[in-house]
């Protein structure tokens, strides 16, 4: 779909009709037993799991389905009482769906004025699923930036999103790939991976999420590697729209079987 037609869609109000809503994930501030911030987790309104939603999303409505995840992030936040916890708002975007970064922002721009929510609160994740263009790219996250939002990579490793493009951005976090955090209590080449990935992203004035923590042994290591935000089922498991306490650190390791 061509950015015309699009934007098009945007000023005559299109939507996406498949009704959904968020639940939500804490980041962990490992130290301190903080929530750094919430991610915002695409669930149908019914229930549905994500990947059933996103099977409904088609290339007519995927500008559509982005903007609706956005406001509806910041809508259902804002009702649990996300604001007043101080944690960020961790939002999911889709970077095919944005054809102009500051036309496409408008809707989500309108939402956090509605709702109160500030909008250095909001975190902007991406996963590079598909190879985009990285001029168009880093056009959006300099505009997010400019625009005083935070910004993430997400599933860093997994996916195009990978070293070239952080030699020419640096977001404000980068969250590792759950692969390398799986059994990493076992496997020495995960251990090393991270160990310099922790190095690397101090060096750059990036934090390092890990995410996807399912087990004591893994927590464990991490925390001996100076990892420090942790995001996983062994701290929280997410929760629709409500806010979920994740379990304090030094309670973790009595809860090995947690997983």
């Amino acid at each position: 779909m061509t950015t015309s037609r699009q934007c098009r869609a945007c000023r005559n109000g299109a939507r996406f009709d498949v009704p959904i809503t968020m639940a939500f994930q804490p980041i962990v501030h490992a130290e301190t037993g903080d929530v750094f911030a919430y991610e915002a987790l695409l669930r149908g309104a019914d229930g549905a799991g994500a990947g059933a939603i996103m099977a409904q999303v088609t290339d007519e409505t995927r500008y559509v389905f982005d903007q609706t995840c956005r406001t509806t992030a910041i809508e259902v936040a804002t009702k649990v009482g996300l604001p007043e916890t101080g944690a960020l708002l961790s939002i999911n975007f889709l970077p095919n769906a944005v054809y102009e970064p500051r036309a496409c922002i408008r809707l989500t721009l309108e939402a956090a004025m509605r709702t109160g929510f500030p909008l250095d609160r909001i975190m902007f994740e991406f996963t590079e699923v598909e190879r985009l263009d990285a001029e168009h790219l880093l056009n959006i996250l300099h505009a997010y930036r400019s625009l005083g939002f935070h910004t993430a990579i997400d599933d860093f490793g997994a996916g195009y999103a990978g070293l070239e493009l952080l030699s020419r951005f640096q977001p404000d976090i980068v969250k590792l790939d759950m692969a390398l955090v799986r059994d990493i209590d076992t496997e020495p080449v995960k251990r090393g991976i991270v160990r310099h990935m922790v190095r690397m992203t101090g060096d750059l004035g990036v934090r390092l999420v890990c995410e996807g923590i399912e087990t004591a042994a893994e927590y464990a290591v991490l925390r001996d590697l100076g990892v420090t935000l942790m995001q996983g089922y062994l701290l929280a498991r997410p929760a629709m729209e409500a806010l979920p306490t994740p379990r304090r650190p030094d309670h973790v390791p009595a809860l090995a079987a947690a997983g």
